[in-house]
């Protein structure tokens, strides 16, 4: 029996397979055709995701992006091609994604698991080693995280979109939200309450609920008032696409912790790699002036030699005075470092995949508002250095579509606040944490002072002979 609300004369069905009954006249009619039960702002992962959790509960949903979507629809990638925007999938991320329908039509050929990984302090050379297999209670192992491209995912959301559905989605790409304001009161039919979308295609929608899934610079929490709490972190991300010497195949992902920011190489398919490089804005500018074949021997620095050698190797602009010096230093490294303490070497950048953006650290006091819902990086924003930033905000969209659909089984408005809070109580504290650890290890681990590396290096040893801490660690990363 679906759930009635009913609003003056205009009665709007929840959880539904008829059609909606409003009042017969022409009024009505118009108000009720730009009448959603959701409206989702952000057309990301996150925001697909969160239409895709929505589709099988018949809810009338709209999805507005300001970008064009249709090449991220019609994705043919090239062949061993790959793009600069990848995450870390966690296996709670790809579990969900399986049971809400997406998994099945991502590419996996283009998905890259590991179940190594290897972490070190670049001043101390303290080290930490993650394997899945040591780490099972059961010894049966497992992937610790998949290595999917944000393109490959998008694609396969909006694949799972098109598909056939009672109450399909609706999408309206390539539109911006030029202002949003609280509903208006039209003869008995009071939306007083109720978020409206002004678009730049001159329509307008009212939303039962409104979510931000639409960034940092969230224009929905901007109207909802809703403050955040944080900082910039005076570093640039720098990532970008990369070719291995060979394939390597133990799948490792790699992580050295320089005073200037981490630098992370995360595998993918038939011996490519995917470099995130956190630094400061200086470093960022300086690798994105470089030639690319001078980018790759930094890189390769980057990850073998000492500190002071890495920092004079980043004051060179010559491409062929940066390889000659490294080379010489690197002759003096053992062989059979290459792919087990180290590595193996990069050869090739891919042809503009090298691009840097800011790091901050944002967390909004609630997540909640009247009608109003954030979900992402909306949210919250971290430092890449653990890789959970995606799967955070699938945390949140797997939370607030339970949610919901708990609310639509009890009868309830799902715009009602009392019916959100349920989601922020359940997000927020699991964040709040996640945040903060993250959060310490960039402060404790940027820094060159001699107390502090001594005592990171202690902590860290002693954690790499605990397997029951490492485990402890790995099940929250993992979400398992």
């Amino acid at each position: 029996m679906p759930f009635l609300r009913k609003v003056g004369q205009l009665t709007i069905s929840i959880g539904q397979r008829q059609c909606r009954r409003y009042n017969s006249t022409k009024k009505y009619a118009d108000i009720a055709k730009d009448v959603y039960d959701v409206v989702i702002v952000g057309g990301g992962v996150s925001g697909l995701t969160l239409a895709a959790a929505l589709k099988p509960m018949n809810l009338k949903v709209a999805l507005v992006e300001g970008m064009s979507l249709a090449s991220t629809g019609s994705w043919d990638p090239s062949f061993d091609v790959y793009s600069n925007r990848v995450s870390s999938i966690t296996p709670a991320s790809k579990k969900y994604l399986e049971q809400i329908g997406v998994w099945n039509h991502i590419d996996e050929m283009r998905v890259e698991e590991y179940e190594d990984m290897r972490v070190w302090d670049g001043v101390s050379g303290a080290r930490i080693h993650f394997d899945a297999f040591d780490l099972s209670s059961d010894g049966t192992g497992g992937a610790m995280a998949y290595m999917v491209e944000n393109l490959n995912l998008q694609h396969a959301l909006l694949q799972h979109l098109s598909e056939p559905a009672d109450v399909p989605v609706t999408i309206l790409d390539n539109t911006k939200v030029s202002e949003i304001k609280t509903g208006e009161e039209l003869d008995d039919v009071d939306l007083s309450k109720w978020p409206t979308l002004t678009l730049t295609s001159g329509d307008s929608l009212t939303a039962r609920l409104l979510v931000g899934a639409d960034g940092v610079n969230s224009p929905v929490r901007a109207y909802a008032g809703i403050d955040s709490t944080g900082w910039d972190y005076n570093q640039h991300g720098v990532v970008a696409s990369l070719k291995l010497e060979w394939d390597d195949r133990q799948r490792i992902a790699w992580q050295r912790f320089l005073p200037t920011g981490p630098i992370a190489l995360l595998p993918l398919p038939d011996g490519n790699a995917s470099l995130v490089w956190s630094t400061t804005p200086e470093h960022a500018a300086h690798l994105k002036s470089l030639t690319p074949k001078a980018v790759c021997t930094l890189v390769n620095a980057a990850f073998r030699l000492g500190m002071v050698d890495l920092k004079y190797l980043m004051r060179l602009t010559d491409e062929d005075e940066i390889k000659r010096e490294f080379e010489w230093r690197d002759e003096l490294l053992p062989v059979e470092a290459e792919g087990s303490a180290f590595p193996v070497r990069i050869v090739e950048l891919a042809e503009k995949s090298l691009a840097s953006f800011p790091l901050r650290m944002r967390h909004c006091d609630t997540y909640v508002g009247p009608r109003i819902a954030l979900v992402g990086d909306a949210a919250h924003t971290t430092h890449p250095l653990a890789g959970q930033g995606l799967n955070l905000g699938q945390g949140d969209v797997a939370c607030l579509a339970r949610v919901l659909e708990q609310a639509i089984a009890g009868g309830a408005d799902i715009g009602e606040e009392f019916v959100l809070q349920k989601y922020w109580a359940e997000r927020y504290p699991v964040n709040h944490v996640m945040l903060g650890v993250i959060d310490k290890i960039q402060k404790i681990y940027c820094t060159d002072c001699t107390p502090v590396v001594k005592l990171r290096s202690f902590g860290l040893e002693i954690v790499q002979n605990l397997d029951v801490v490492k485990r402890m660690i790995m099940k929250q990363a993992t979400g398992i």
